[in-house]
């Protein structure tokens, strides 16, 4: 698994649309580095038939283009006809056809463009603006808060291992703790803290054991939805991951919804009981 910034990752693609060479230096064979004359395997994907694939590298033919994709839209896309490498880095998968048409679609000249120092400024600050994360809305702490802080619930053994969750609101630094089942019968069992912004922003937390991906930093925030439901925001920066946590306190129960922003549809639930 690779792990890389955007302007790494275009240096992948500017090696291969020069072939394989570097400031002069061959750092690849040519015979390797030319995708589009290898020999391809049709992967007869329903959205595109005639899309291809040959070391490491979907290919469209018929638009003379070649990308390298990661998780969801890690994509390195190479356009040998027009000298141009295009790279995204989104959170949600991207649509591979639409990413190489609006591409084509917008290149409308040969040369590269004049220098424009306010376009640039603005491109400048947008990135910057975009990169600073933005509070969302808090919604008003119910009674039921206090109450059900720092309470720990036991589970049955379910689909999402999960063993045991705490809530700490009241805390001076908030955050949730959780216990998951062992996959093994006679191991331990796991148990995780994760702190949790209540002001709109994330908090983060070091990588899991259970979890030691290279770059993914978890980090959660929570409001409450209404006087009963508790939702934790949940994600993996620099992964893209998000997922989202729906507790629901009745009395000592406490029914645990676990979904994922990609797949909403496929919602885990399971129920559990105060701990006494």
């Amino acid at each position: 698994m690779l792990t890389l910034l955007p302007r790494d990752m275009a240096k992948i693609g500017y090696l291969y649309l020069r072939h394989g060479e570097w400031e002069g230096k061959r750092l690849l064979p040519p015979n390797w580095a030319d995708v589009l004359r290898h020999k391809t395997v049709n992967m007869h994907a329903p959205e595109d038939p005639k899309q291809s694939y040959s070391n490491f590298f979907w290919i469209f033919p018929e638009r003379h283009v070649y990308m390298a994709t990661g998780l969801r839209g890690q994509l390195i896309v190479v356009f040998p006809d027009l000298d141009v490498v295009a790279v995204t880095t989104a959170r949600k998968y991207v649509s591979f056809r639409a990413l190489i048409d609006g591409v084509l679609g917008a290149v409308k000249a040969g040369t590269a463009l004049p220098p424009n120092p306010n376009a640039a400024d603005a491109l400048a600050n947008a990135i910057k603006d975009a990169a600073v994360e933005k509070p969302t809305a808090v919604g008003p702490t119910p009674e039921i808060a206090s109450a059900i802080s720092g309470k720990t619930y036991k589970f049955p053994d379910n689909y999402l291992g999960l063993r045991s969750f705490t809530l700490f609101l009241t805390d001076a630094h908030p955050h949730f703790a959780f216990e998951i089942y062992s996959h093994y019968p006679s191991g331990p069992s796991g148990a995780y803290e994760v702190p949790i912004g209540l002001d709109g922003l994330y908090r983060k937390s070091p990588p899991w054991l259970f979890n030691p991906n290279p770059g993914k930093v978890p980090a959660a925030k929570g409001t409450w939805l209404n006087g009963q439901t508790f939702v934790i925001d949940m994600q993996d920066i620099g992964y893209g991951e998000q997922r989202e946590l729906f507790l629901s306190f009745s009395g000592e129960k406490l029914n645990f919804r676990f979904t994922n922003t990609d797949r909403p549809d496929l919602a885990v639930s399971v129920d559990g009981e105060q701990a006494h």
